[in-house]
């Protein structure tokens, strides 16, 4: 299976058509169905790394103050209980457990509500431990791509420019210069598998104005750590929503 980094973006791509949206549709008729889906999700934020292990893992809306039609947008696929403690094993030498404790938030919802609407793939989602270093989580990303054999599309959820210090009102205004300058390093980086640079973000002073806290990066290093010698690198979606949100998506597919 390919693995994939989707920016996902503001709760209204739940319901909106835009070309962020109509894009990630499109993927859909190009992908095969897996037998399950890891979320690597940028608003589970824990100490140790967490695996949901629900048979039916609930929705949370970890938004608010939202119109209701949002609220109605329901994504309920089925768990992999089995799958999150081979998730687990495979992280043995880590802190990594299985939880209950979560569900399906919608930095999963928004990309999987518009490629795999019948939520007919169960799908387990992974939490960030916020104690680990960038490598750290680029290695962890490495040891599960192993999963990719065994049918398991993995799909990191976050956002390569994720800040509110600088955002304009209306979704689809043009984007900041300096956001488009910064958006096109981190392609070319992606493009040219230039992974001490991506990795060491922090050394590009223009990431300090990029994003406030790392969280929505992060999921971007797993899949970057996933990436195999023989992998074609292909981008989903380019594009910003209200000014300095980028909602670059990208596959790594054989």
């Amino acid at each position: 299976m390919p693995a994939l980094f989707i920016g996902h973006g503001s709760p209204f791509n739940l319901i909106m058509d835009n070309p962020f949206t109509k894009d990630l549709r499109m993927l859909r008729d190009q992908l095969d169905k897996p037998k399950a889906i890891v979320l690597i999700s940028a608003h589970w934020m824990t100490s140790g790394t967490q695996f949901t292990v629900d048979d039916r893992p609930k929705q949370i809306f970890d938004f608010y103050g939202f119109p209701k039609r949002l609220y109605d947008a329901k994504y309920e696929p089925r768990g992999d209980p089995g799958l999150a403690k081979d998730l687990v094993n495979a992280l043995s030498n880590t802190n990594a457990s299985v939880s209950n404790e979560w569900g399906i938030d919608h930095a999963a919802t928004i990309p999987l509500i518009h490629l795999f609407p019948d939520a007919n793939v169960p799908v387990v989602e992974m939490s960030l431990d916020m104690s680990l270093s960038p490598e750290r989580h680029r290695q962890l990303g490495k040891t599960l791509s192993d999963f990719r054999d065994k049918g398991i599309l993995f799909v990191g959820s976050g956002n390569l420019i994720h800040t509110f210090r600088e955002l304009k009102q209306e979704w689809d205004t043009a984007p900041f210069d300096w956001a488009k300058d910064y958006d096109a390093m981190q392609w070319k980086a992606i493009e040219e598998n230039s992974q001490e640079t991506l990795v060491h973000f922090e050394r590009d002073p223009i990431s300090r104005r990029a994003f406030q806290t790392t969280e929505h990066y992060l999921p971007m290093i797993y899949i970057l750590g996933m990436r195999r010698e023989n992998d074609n690198l292909r981008c989903i979606h380019e594009g910003f929503q209200h000014g300095s949100i980028s909602h670059r998506s990208f596959i790594f597919e054989e």
